[in-house]
């Protein structure tokens, strides 16, 4: 998988934009990266582990980490930093952004979550 041209994130959107030699260019939102994160935390180590991730509507974006020529570390304000997103994953990511976040939608709806943190009392 080739790297990508340009990785810039909009710190005021919240959202990583990515473009390929391609031309393909996609935005990626700070929520939907956290709770796509490739970290085993989330994706668990099988398809029937994934943890469904809720109150991340308000996640930001702190840094973007270079791991070596293959990938970046995107470290969240919620210290969330397991995770290496391949370029082959981010690519993914974008191809694939409005089936991925529907599911995501369905996945909190059917389990009585939300989107938002919790409440403080």
């Amino acid at each position: 998988m080739p790297a990508p041209t340009e990785i810039r994130l909009k710190r005021a959107e919240q959202v990583l934009e990515v473009a390929w030699p391609d031309g393909a260019r996609f935005r990626l939102p700070a929520e939907y990266l956290r709770v796509e994160s490739p970290s085993a935390e989330v994706q668990g180590h099988s398809p029937d582990q994934k943890v469904i991730v809720a109150g991340r509507r308000h996640v930001g974006i702190m840094r973007i980490e270079p791991v070596g020529n293959y990938a970046v570390r995107i470290v969240f304000d919620d210290l969330h930093d397991t995770g290496i997103f391949s370029w082959e994953y981010l690519r993914t990511l974008g191809q694939d952004q409005e089936a991925r976040w529907a599911t995501y939608l369905a996945e909190l709806g059917a389990r009585g979550l939300s989107r938002d943190p919790p409440k403080r009392s």
